[in-house]
């Protein structure tokens, strides 16, 4: 028996096998960590300092840059604070 490839690309596979609202969830997720990544990154702040700065510890600042875990609500706003940032409620486009 031949295994059926599900795509030729990532894009497709995605449509394959996640449904849009997941997909346009992940994308966000992925743009926020990004921004808070950068934000870091820009002020110059170690995964270690920031710990020290937001109060959420090291590991978890490290697994959701990774990706490895979603932050909730709670964990990105004490993450923000320090680095100056804040969450903005827009139209997806």
């Amino acid at each position: 028996m031949k295994n059926r490839a599900i795509g030729n690309n990532w894009k497709d596979v995605r449509k394959e096998l996640f449904t849009s609202q997941e997909i346009a969830e992940s994308n966000l997720r992925v743009a926020l960590v990004g921004e808070i990544i950068k934000a870091r990154q820009e002020k110059g702040l170690s995964q270690k300092r920031l710990e020290q700065v937001s109060g959420i510890k090291q590991p978890i600042i490290a697994r959701m840059e990774k990706g490895s875990t979603s932050p909730n609500l709670h964990t990105m706003l004490k993450l923000l604070i320090p680095l100056g940032k804040t969450l903005y409620i827009g139209d997806i486009q």
